[in-house]
């Protein structure tokens, strides 16, 4: 089913399922799209992710962590050392878990705007508030 709203279609996307059914699985390994949905047989060739779901993780990753270096840095005497122990690998497991609801959340957008090849799906205004 197509969805109403445009935060369903993001949702979708961002638990990695088809932003058009919800059925279908988006992605065959962690970071590749399938070609069509398996359940509704979207194209999902058009998508042109590329690098912005890596930004988008460096972005909100960076948001998430200024806080707790700066609590870091005023409340506890950590070195150089003990600070980077702690932040490196938060980091890396923050980005690597993004980066896929990332991809995600981008890909649908892309079909929700009819971007890039996609086609422009919507139900009609009067159907979408029934």
């Amino acid at each position: 089913m197509i969805p109403a709203i445009f935060s369903q279609a993001l949702l979708r996307g961002v638990r990695g399922r088809c932003p058009r059914c919800e059925e279908g699985g988006l992605f065959r390994k962690w970071l590749k799209p399938r070609e069509r949905c398996p359940a509704c047989a979207l194209d999902l060739t058009p998508q042109r992710a590329d690098d912005f779901p890596a930004y988008v993780a460096m972005l909100v990753t960076g948001h998430l962590l200024a806080p707790l270096i700066i609590a870091l840095s005023l409340d506890y005497a950590l070195g150089p050392l003990a600070m980077m122990a702690i932040l490196v690998p938060l980091a890396l497991v923050m980005m690597l878990g993004m980066l896929q609801p990332a991809k995600g959340g981008i890909i649908a957008t892309q079909w929700w705007f009819g971007m890039h090849g996609f086609v422009k799906e919507r139900l009609p205004e009067d159907s979408a508030g029934s």
